[in-house]
Formats: C-alpha cells, structure tokens, sequence
C-alpha cells in the first residue's frame, strides 16, 4: 500500500507534498527534522492523506501535485484547510 499525504508548516504556512509506504512513520521523521526538506519548517500538521493499492500509485499522484495542473487542484481540495 501507499500514501499520498500532505503537511502543513505552522511555522511558514507553506505545504509539503509526499508519499510513503508507513504514514505514522513518515510524519514521525518529519516532525523529528530527520527530512532535510522540512527540518527548517517545523512544526508540521498532516492535512490531508489518500490511501493507494501500490506505493507506485502513490508516487505518480505526489508527482502529480507537484506539477502545475496538479498545484491547481490541490489548491481546491486544501481551500477550507489552510487559512
């Protein structure tokens, strides 16, 4: 299985977008600075996950959303989350 998730940096209000086979573990190393990405941006609050058969699904819909079309689309699905 695979995820999709996203988090929040209440520090800087700007989004991070990611995928991993053990969400709980994930943000756990986020949270901890071990991801060298979002180590300055911390803390961090998970905002929204998907859930996948296969981390490879995972994979293309992270790439997705770090592409135009998809920043795009996140935006609409993240409009009530992030103020």
């Amino acid at each position: 299985k695979g995820f999709v998730y996203i988090l929040l940096s209440l520090k800087d209000k700007r989004t991070y977008v990611g995928s991993t086979d053990d969400i709980e573990r994930r943000i756990n190393e986020h949270n901890l600075g071990k991801v060298k990405s979002t180590k300055d941006r911390r803390p961090l609050e998970l905002i929204y996950t998907e859930k996948f058969d296969l981390l490879e699904e995972a994979r293309k819909k992270e790439k997705y959303y770090k592409n135009c079309s998809g920043r795009k689309k996140l935006k609409v699905i993240l409009k009530d989350k992030i103020k």
